[in-house]
């Protein structure tokens, strides 16, 4: 019994936050698995190309990326929901989905924050004389429309926004709130904790980028920090997701800056070379690794700060994130 209860919480009756966690992860694994089987079935009984040309493609080929980051983003909802039912016992809305009128509202103000955001490190850039403007609207093959091209992205960028997310904090920061709030951790030390916490992940798993550093790992777990600052003072994931897709998008394909160490240059709004000290302008990795991209995120916590406590007339942690499943709930 005593061993059960290493794996069994009794009083919510369903796993102990450890192995719901690495269940989430084992879903999320086995859809991917499964989507990818299954798309590469189609693509191999619908497109004329060899299969062995078709394997040894480029990876980063932007259809093939385009295609893997859907999978993941289909992967990601599905295994978040089914953790939900089996393993969480809590609807997929309570992961910060309850979409109200309110919720896209806050989206919205993401979408707003993250463009302009971005937008100020390029306007800095550009006026400390580092950035040279090359052109406009520029694409990787002259063959291909503008706006075709830069549809690849846009959507790309979406997803990762969703997804990102989704895992991130709707269901890591979530858990390890409710896994820390212990009978001697009080309900905000135990968000807090899970906020610090789900925010260095996020940064280290971006150490795995291209042209990834000590110093762009720091600056991440602080850009972590600030995408779930939306997330610990309301409970949803509008803001989040708003600020992470435009923050991605004007970083890559309005600004041509790289993102988190990866050049996505298919279709991008205004084609820059980038000089200055790496220190600052973040060089190869993009601005997320220098000085000017941690002010940004500073600035956008201050102002997220300011819209939420103007919205609810108050700040404080979501006391919703290290609650429990309700008894009707868990037994729904």
């Amino acid at each position: 019994m005593r061993l059960l209860r290493i794996f069994w919480n009794p009083r919510e009756r369903r796993l102990r936050m450890l192995w719901r966690l690495l269940g989430q992860l084992v879903i999320l694994a086995l859809l991917t698995v499964l989507l990818t089987l299954l798309v590469a079935l189609v693509i191999g009984l619908t497109s004329s190309i060899p299969q062995g040309e078709l394997l040894g493609m480029e990876l980063l080929a932007p259809s093939l990326m385009l295609t893997s980051t859907l999978i993941t983003t289909a992967a990601t909802l599905a295994s978040v929901w089914v953790a939900g039912r089996l393993l969480d016992r809590r609807p997929f809305a309570a992961f910060g989905f309850h979409l109200s009128r309110r919720w896209w509202q806050d989206c919205a103000f993401g979408l707003v924050l993250g463009a302009l955001l971005m937008t100020g490190v390029f306007l800095v850039e550009w006026a400390a004389g580092w950035i040279t403007v090359e052109g406009f609207f520029r694409t990787g093959s002259s063959e291909q429309p503008f706006a075709l091209a830069f549809l690849t992205p846009l959507v790309l960028f979406v997803c990762v926004g969703i997804y990102e997310e989704t895992l991130s904090r709707g269901y890591l920061l979530r858990n390890l709130s409710e896994g820390f709030h212990l009978s001697w951790v009080g309900r905000r030390a135990a968000i807090l904790a899970a906020w610090l916490i789900s925010s260095i992940i996020f940064g280290v798993l971006h150490a795995l980028n291209p042209n990834a550093s000590l110093v762009s790992t720091l600056n991440l777990i602080i850009a972590g920090l600030f995408l779930g600052l939306g997330y610990v003072l309301t409970g949803e994931l509008a803001l989040p997701i708003g600020l992470h897709i435009t923050w991605n998008l004007f970083q890559g394909n309005i600004y041509g800056f790289p993102v988190s160490g990866v050049v996505f240059d298919q279709a991008t709004v205004i084609a820059i070379v980038q000089g200055g000290p790496d220190w600052v302008t973040g060089g190869v990795f993009g601005p997320e690794a220098g000085l000017v991209g941690l002010l940004a995120t500073v600035v956008g916590g201050a102002l997220t700060v300011a819209w939420v406590r103007r919205r609810q007339g108050g700040l404080m942690f979501d006391p919703s994130l290290a609650r429990p499943p309700q008894r009707d709930t868990l037994s729904g």
